[in-house]
């Protein structure tokens, strides 16, 4: 596998040369390159590297601007921001700017590694056969954890595929209520509090079994040991997952941050889930917008929308306009059978089997499950072949 190459920018001497400094020492690391410039030159840098670091006050002199136009043109570059500013206002704007990280001033060298570390799955192919799918809801509500924990059942037992579903909602998951009425006897805090011991067997150990190879994960029985995950904690039980089972579904919740970014930078497709109202409507223009400044392609995002009513004011084609993103699938309405099911804690395809909503499921996991000899299709072609 190649080596990463990476370009340091500063308008300041001494900061380049101790940033270039800890690069240069790290044997995993290929070409660094050091460039002393001001904001307004960087956006002219031509031969932009896999990552580009940025610091000395460049960020908060119009350097964001100019990184964003920067990464119009480089879609496949990764910016890490270097700054004592770590203000959420200032966050948000490098967010958007699509940075990837930002690190605090002064930087030592294990968290310029790690950085550069936690981008790298984005940046190189994965050979791992499973599949990694990120829900994500638009706005509170939305219906994103119903949908996640019963395609995870309607994969497992319709299609004897092995799913794993990551609760990665740390303040308030409760995925598996949705599912089971077991009470998880451990939990994604405990697993990261014990990283060291991470294999398929410690993390199979950790999980509930729902239904005969589909396996969850809870989310921190208390939100307080939220701060025990880590990002680097997510995508090495990503990567263990993906190992071992055919589907990884990860509820990534509302937030973004370094955590819910390592599954949708891993993910092989991103589900935000929507419903047809113009508040719901704002937050996925919105979201599709952050996505886009991250740098990750259309391609791989799907909208779903839940609760659709064919006599509703607004359409998908309305949806599809405004968001600018195309919908992957609409569930319809039916909420007396989807209450139901939340309320019971059983799989709506176990318990309402005609329900419109059990057969939207079906048809997702029909598409998903697909093998490319029968479509003879890309996967993602085939993704968004049913609508």
């Amino acid at each position: 596998m190649s080596k990463t190459r990476i370009t340091v920018v500063s308008s300041d001497t001494q900061h380049l040369s101790e940033i270039t400094r800890i690069l240069e020492g790290d044997r995993s690391v290929g070409e660094v390159a050091a460039l002393q410039c001001g904001a307004a030159e960087l956006e002219a840098i031509a031969d932009v590297p896999d990552v580009l670091i940025v610091n000395g006050g460049l960020p908060e002199n119009g350097g964001l601007e100019s990184l964003a136009r920067l990464r119009q043109r480089n879609p496949d570059a990764a910016f890490i921001v270097v700054s004592d500013n770590q203000t959420p206002e200032f966050l948000l704007r490098a967010m958007r700017a699509g940075v990837r990280e930002v690190l605090p001033t002064p930087t030592a060298g294990a968290l310029l590694h790690d950085a550069i570390g936690r981008i790298a799955p984005k940046r190189r192919a994965e050979s791992s056969a499973g599949k990694i799918l990120a829900f994500t809801s638009c706005k509170g509500g939305s219906g994103a954890t119903f949908i996640a924990t019963n395609l995870a059942w309607v994969l497992a037992a319709s299609h004897g595929k092995r799913v794993a579903f990551i609760d990665l909602n740390l303040q308030f998951g409760d995925a598996s209520m949705y599912v089971t009425d077991q009470h998880p006897a451990s939990d994604l805090a405990v697993v990261c509090q014990q990283i060291h011991r991470l294999d398929a067997a410690f993390l199979e150990s950790a999980m509930m079994e729902i239904a005969p190879g589909f396996n969850l994960l809870a989310a921190p029985e208390d939100p307080a040991h939220a701060t025990d995950v880590r990002a680097e904690h997510i995508e090495s039980i990503l990567k263990v997952a993906r190992a071992n089972y055919d589907f990884v579904i990860v509820d990534v919740g509302r937030s973004l941050d370094g955590v819910s970014l390592q599954p949708l930078d891993m993910a092989d497709m991103i589900f935000p889930v929507v419903q047809l109202t113009l508040p719901f409507i704002r937050e996925a223009k919105r979201l599709v917008q952050v996505l886009l400044s991250l740098g990750y392609p259309m391609t791989k995002v799907g909208l779903i929308v839940n609760r659709l009513q064919k006599t509703g004011e607004i359409s998908i084609e309305d949806l599809e306009r405004t968001v600018n993103a195309k919908v992957y699938k609409a569930i319809p309405n039916a909420y007396e059978a989807v209450a139901a099911s939340v309320n019971q804690g059983e799989p709506i395809a176990r318990l309402a089997k005609n329900s419109p909503v059990t057969k939207a499921l079906r048809e997702i996991a029909d598409s998903l499950a697909a093998t490319p000899e029968k479509s003879g299709k890309g996967w993602l072609s085939r993704l968004f072949a049913t609508n």
